[in-house]
């Protein structure tokens, strides 16, 4: 599947019943994609005011006014603390862990995040009262719902509607802009909420098409078991990937967590009837976030499918908020409540083996920096203070995440430094099924349109910088600037079974390369679990299996193809990154070198 991705005088008197909701107007002094190393304490109420950065591009600002938001519509504003660096990074210095040696990270809140004497101060100050407010137990992130009216009274300012290229969003009035007092605005990394400029999140895979079949009985429960003969299901990708070796040993995902990110819902009984199928054994819990279930949709789907048959005894998380109405609330918040609420699901589960698997996203230059920001906090809680492996797809339209072919883009989360991006290839087979060969998922058939089929994402981030750690053969290349590259790894993407709407389908996309590898990892994880008690996490461990291989290949190397723009070559590359798991392989490496 595919994804997409002025001033007032000062106010004199700053009381006011809503004070507090000021907190979400703080943007100011935030450069860069990174936090402060400390969170300040305020010594004085100062009010000075300063001026609120939302991150919006000019082109935004400037976009017609045609509207304005209605002062009845609610609004769901969250800020993100500054974080301490310093700790954040000693309690992510290990990518190897203890399996269930546990810290309560939520003890660690005052000094990871916002102290509790800071955020009294801050309630004394401005008062709170007819707000919904909710602290996140790590004191990073707080977020509030109250009315347009509201927050136009407090921040001076008016919420208006822009039209822009065929699309339409609100933000404050680009000639009355909020301020509030700075040292509040010394304590905020980001604020979301207050516009809706990033374009809503989609799914990254193509299109399901329906195959012609007819019902089964007898096979698993009365459940319908026959798929397409030309599509891949878990048997054939497992024992292609070397899972199946995993199962015989008896690791098949017991005692490991598969979070999922989604912003649609699934239905029940085509879940029951690949589970049944699949043989899936494990458990499935769902939490929703931010309202009521979203409506199903072929994502949820794809992914449950995908991990069941792969890690049928897995713990399954999944993780649901509904974005199908982003006229007039942010997504990417929503969003980031999902981040959040798994982290504060978390915070006593450090010692656990959790893996996060994510197909969303939008091309880097569709989001606000503020959205940015906040997510990129929420990963770097997930993998350093929570010990969890982010996989992120890198997204269905080949090298132009932009949907405009031969223009050059990459899809957020799969850029950002601290998730895994994962691209998708196309497997081959012979008349037994038996596959024989991969090679990049592309498409350019007709680059009029994307239609999540142009293929594996990949290239150059924007915004981040390359880290250290993504360091193999390959990486360094003749397209490379000193940007993080993507992706880091693959999986294959094209013509996988999946059970939708009451039947088998063919669906793909980056969304099941993704779980594929999620899945994986919770294996290899299990047997570091059984054979040495510890596990590993964070996208550096799959560079550091590419350099160790010892006399086993961890990947499969491709090199035929490429995704419209970049090859496929020896080595890494920005179409399938260090390649494909050979998932046996890829243990042994760690099993030789974690201590």
């Amino acid at each position: 599947m595919s994804w997409q991705y002025g001033s007032f005088a000062r106010r004199n008197n700053v009381c006011s019943l809503f004070g507090l909701l000021l907190l979400l107007v703080v943007f100011a002094g935030c450069g860069g994609t990174n936090t402060p190393a400390l969170t300040p304490t305020p010594t004085s109420f100062s009010t000075q005011s300063t001026l609120l950065d939302l991150g919006l591009p000019e082109k935004a600002l400037a976009a017609p006014v045609i509207g304005q938001v209605p002062a009845s519509q609610v609004l769901h504003v969250a800020i993100t603390f500054n974080i301490n660096q310093a700790l954040l990074d000693q309690l992510g210095q290990n990518t190897t862990v203890k399996q269930g040696n546990s810290q309560d990270v939520a003890s660690l809140a005052n000094s990871l995040g916002i102290s509790d004497q800071t955020y009294a101060k801050i309630k004394a100050y401005f008062g709170v009262e007819n707000a919904t407010l909710k602290l996140s137990k790590l004191h990073t992130n707080l977020t509030i719902d109250a009315k347009t009216s509201t927050f136009a009274k407090l921040l001076q300012t008016n919420f208006v509607i822009h039209r822009l290229a065929n699309r339409t969003f609100y933000t404050p009035d680009p000639q009355h802009m909020p301020q509030l007092p700075g040292f509040i605005a010394s304590t905020i990394t980001a604020i979301t909420g207050l516009d809706n400029y990033s374009i809503a999140p989609a799914v990254q895979s193509f299109a399901l098409s329906q195959q012609h079949k007819h019902m089964q009985s007898g096979q698993a429960a009365n459940a319908d078991c026959t798929p397409d003969p030309q599509t891949l299901v878990p048997t054939q990708i497992a024992h292609a990937y070397n899972y199946d070796q995993f199962w015989k040993l008896g690791w098949a995902g017991e005692n490991t967590i598969i979070n999922l990110i989604e912003v649609d819902g699934f239905s029940n009984s085509d879940i029951s009837n690949y589970f049944a199928c699949a043989h899936f054994r494990g458990k499935l819990d769902v939490v929703n976030v931010d309202g009521a279930r979203p409506q199903p949709g072929g994502e949820s789907t794809l992914d449950l499918d995908m991990i069941a048959g792969l890690a049928p005894a897995a713990h399954i998380v999944d993780y649901e908020t509904d974005t199908s109405n982003s006229a007039l609330s942010d997504s990417w918040t929503r969003v980031n409540d999902e981040l959040q609420q798994l982290i504060n699901n978390n915070t006593k589960n450090t010692g656990a083996i959790n893996t996060v698997s994510m197909s969303l996203g939008t091309p880097e230059d569709g989001f606000t920096l503020g959205n940015i920001r906040a997510m990129h906090q929420s990963f770097e809680i997930l993998t350093k203070v929570e010990h969890m492996t982010v996989l992120a797809a890198s997204g269905d339209c080949a090298a132009f995440m932009s949907h405009v072919f031969n223009q050059l883009a990459v899809s957020y989360p799969a850029s950002d430094t601290d998730a895994v991006g994962v691209g998708g290839t196309q497997m081959s087979t012979d008349i037994q099924g038996v596959v024989n060969g991969e090679a990049v998922w592309a498409d350019g058939s007709d680059t009029s349109n994307c239609h999540n089929q142009w293929g594996s994402g990949g290239g150059l981030s924007t915004l981040f910088q390359r880290q250290t750690w993504q360091n193999a053969a390959g990486v360094q290349n003749r397209f490379s600037n000193g940007k993080r590259q993507v992706p880091d790894i693959a999986a294959v993407s094209f013509d996988i079974a999946v059970y939708f709407g009451g039947q088998w389908v063919s669906d793909g996309g980056t969304s099941a390369a993704t779980p594929i590898w999620a899945a994986g990892l919770s294996l290899v994880n299990e047997g570091l679990a059984q054979k040495k008690h510890v596990f590993i996490y964070g996208p550096s461990i799959f560079y550091a299996v590419a350099n160790h291989p010892g006399n086993v290949h961890p990947y499969h190397d491709v090199t035929s193809g490429n995704n419209l723009f970049y090859p496929a070559t020896p080595g890494w590359d920005y179409s399938t990154g260090l390649g494909t798991p050979d998932l046996v392989s890829f243990f042994l490496v760690l099993f030789r070198n974690v201590k």
